[in-house]
């Protein structure tokens, strides 16, 4: 007795299209793989049943289905995108990764094959790799925003802010995106200083169905938290995280274990603003023993390392930020792995030099006068350089920008255009330097468009790596040097968190750091006897111990005749909003002792790099 013939291939393909057309999956794998199994070649039928294979959860039989069509019709690179997707969903990376590259060999102008190779890429945190795949995507296809939104976050990790801001021109205005990548976008935009766009997007996120939406609209709770808490909202994060108690924290399944590291992290910033240190270490610790994200274990290392600080609990804290600079140097190795190599120096502008009779052969430009030019405050990062930002930008005739590289843009787009930087600085006409000018003015104008006739403070620390430029655009300019002791400096240094991956990399043992403090002051130093700049110094222990003498030599050297509203910088501070510095929270605090000295309670630690330290102590005035 014989089974049943099979339809004909064309009946069989039409049957399938309609019950595919009508989501009926179930009549789609009922059709279609009765014809698989007879080794049907015929390609609707296999493509129907691969889609209805895919979309029912049954990724392995979609990889041997959407395999068989790479076979029948190698040419056909939709084929291979397919069989690159649901073998990354079925986790068979190394499949995924051929069939990608296959499709991208094939058609290298579609998006589409390049957005899904970068997610692939992303997926296995090879962050270089996914920026560069993506960031092609957007570029054949520019209003492709769920490509655009994946490249701002590969950016994002590398460090690329530029890149990661162009991907998020216009992000305000995007379509409602699903929860997950709502709330990157919300961390992203809230990373740029545009807290009021984040909030709006976590408004319009798009919830998953069923009981997964609870958790979900928790998790963004967590976030917005954390989001109030990073500007200096502290009650409101307290609003957020009311939602989300404790006790219902712990009474969770563990499979929600995103969600409670989410929430703790968020709880525990909260209870270090409150000066609770006891339930904000608890807390790290919980997150540091539940989760395995990288990201996420060097932020609550870091927050652990803080915590035991202020408990007076020193060699648990130097562990701990042991511990959180070893993850992100695992983060690194994957972003910047020729910065791991020996010798290899993480500040590469300290390599950037102009010498005495280089300077000589500058033909001499027209350049804006003191008053029409920034103000820069520069200075190692962690000298002080955030609290005379808002200092300064409390005076109401000054403006800041919170923290840009706009200077350093200004070196690589020169670079871009085949000119060396600074050897070619010499050969700029006026018209290259206006159009240089011009750039920067451009930059400054999204991210202050009201700066109307107030002077702009550009706070950069690392801008002191790049005085050859700020000398030819803006030879006039004021500069502001933050100084503190170096070895608080270091010490300030090692116990923060940097997205930078090659200040993730300089920041992660103190001899690195040492090394890197003394070229950046030899270069400085360098330059200022080539340029020499209008400079002061501004010692953060001076000013820590006469404040208000201070604020008027300041005054001074900037041209104000009425200073008092600088002193009022900490109220200024709270009510700006978003800082992008880890200062973030000192600065709201007004002036005080606490951080001057900080570094003797680990001076065993400081012992063998004092001798790379010690002569640019004495330098600067300080002693060990």
């Amino acid at each position: 007795m014989t089974g049943r013939p099979l339809p004909s291939s064309t009946d069989l393909a039409a049957s399938m299209l309609a019950a595919y057309n009508g989501g009926d999956m179930a009549k789609v794998l009922a059709l279609g793989e009765p014809a698989a199994n007879a080794e049907s070649d015929n390609e609707t039928v296999l493509l129907l049943l691969g889609l209805a294979q895919q979309s029912s959860q049954r990724t392995e039989a979609a990889v041997a289905t959407f395999r068989r069509l790479t076979l029948l019709k190698p040419q056909t690179f939709e084929y291979w995108n397919n069989l690159a997707i649901v073998a990354r969903q079925a986790g068979d990376m190394d499949a995924a990764e051929r069939a990608s590259l296959s499709a991208t060999g094939l058609a290298p102008q579609n998006a589409d094959v390049h957005y899904n190779l970068g997610l692939l890429y992303a997926q296995q945190q090879r962050w270089v790799l996914a920026r560069q795949a993506l960031l092609d995507a957007v570029r054949l296809e520019p209003g492709f925003i769920e490509a655009r939104l994946q490249a701002a976050h590969a950016c994002h990790v590398c460090g690329d802010n530029s890149g990661e801001e162009s991907m998020l021109a216009g992000a305000a205005d995007w379509p409602p995106q699903p929860a997950e990548q709502a709330m990157i976008l919300a961390t992203m935009l809230a990373t740029q200083g545009d807290q009021q766009a984040a909030f709006h997007v976590l408004t319009r996120a798009v919830l998953p169905d069923g009981p997964s939406a609870l958790f979900v609209q928790w998790r963004m709770a967590a976030l917005r938290a954390a989001l109030y808490e990073r500007s200096n909202q502290t009650e409101r994060a307290q609003a957020e995280l009311s939602q989300l108690p404790l006790a219902l924290l712990d009474a969770l399944p563990a499979e929600h274990h995103r969600l409670h590291c989410e929430a703790w992290h968020a709880h525990a910033a909260v209870a270090a603003r409150r000066g609770d240190t006891t339930q904000a270490a608890e807390l790290y610790q919980r997150v540091l023993a539940l989760t395995d994200e990288a990201d996420m274990r060097a932020n609550a290392g870091f927050g652990l390392a803080s915590a035991l600080n202020k408990q007076g609990r020193h060699k648990e804290a130097w562990q701990a930020a042991q511990t959180a600079h070893a993850t992100q140097l695992d983060i690194a190795k994957d972003i910047v792995p020729e910065l791991l190599a020996e010798g290899s120096q993480p500040l590469t502008m300290a390599n950037d030099r102009v010498s005495h009779l280089e300077h000589d052969r500058w033909a001499p430009l027209s350049a804006p006068r003191d008053s029409e030019s920034p103000v820069f405050v520069i200075g190692f990062p962690r000298s002080g350089t955030t609290l005379l930002e808002q200092m300064i930008d409390a005076h109401p005739d000054f403006r800041s920008m919170d923290e840009r590289a706009f200077v350093y843009e200004l070196t690589e787009r020169m670079t871009l255009v085949g000119q060396h930087y600074p050897a070619d600085l010499a050969h700029l006409t006026q018209q290259n330097v206006d159009q240089l000018r011009s750039i920067y003015a451009d930059r400054v104008r999204k991210v202050v468009p009201d700066l109307g006739h107030r002077r702009l403070v550009d706070k950069n620390p690392l801008n002191m790596l790049c005085l050859p430029m700020i000398a030819r655009l803006f030879p006039e300019a004021r500069i502001i040097m933050c100084l503190r002791h170096p070895c608080d400096v270091l010490l300030s240094c090692y116990m923060q968190p940097f997205r930078s991956p090659a200040f993730m990399v300089l920041c992660s043992s103190l001899e690195r750091l040492a090394h890197g403090y003394v070229q950046a002051f030899e270069h400085w130093y360098r330059h200022v006897e080539v340029f020499a700049p209008r400079v002061l110094e501004w010692r953060y222990e001076s000013v820590v111990s006469r404040f208000d003498e201070h604020v008027v030599r300041l005054g001074h050297f900037l041209g104000i005749d009425d200073a008092a509203p600088m002193a009022r910088f900490a109220d200024h501070a709270r009510s700006k909003g978003y800082i992008s510095t880890p200062s973030y929270a000192q600065v709201t605090q007004g002036i005080h002792a606490k951080a001057v000295n900080r570094w003797h309670a680990y001076r065993e630690m400081f012992e063998p790099v004092l001798p790379i330290l010690r002569p640019m102590i004495e330098r600067l005035g300080y002693d060990d």
